[in-house]
């Protein structure tokens, strides 16, 4: 999967951004914090997990998920994030 598909889906650019800027969290603060639904969350997490942008650790009961740092692919990610974040506020204060 290209950046351009990590990209694609509104719900993984939420949970990338929501780690970036919360650090580990585990599933429900996650779902609460995007305001998200746990089907959607889950399978756009399975997919993050999948492309190694994210770890899913499990310890006991508890499923913390965290933002693979080590993995370059997600500097790449977050390079681009920032990059369409700032872009969306160039325009709001050009408008």
């Amino acid at each position: 999967m290209d950046l351009e598909d990590i990209l694609s889906s509104s719900c993984r650019r939420k949970i990338i951004k929501y780690l970036a800027e919360n650090g580990p969290t585990n599933i429900m603060q996650l779902i609460l914090g995007i305001r998200g639904k746990y089907p959607q969350t889950n399978a756009e997490l399975q997919i993050l997990q999948k492309e190694d942008i994210i770890l899913d650790q499990h310890t006991g009961r508890m499923r913390i998920i965290r933002l693979n740092k080590e993995n370059p692919n997600t500097n790449l990610v977050l390079q681009a994030l920032k990059l369409l974040n700032s872009g969306k506020n160039k325009n709001k204060l050009q408008k």
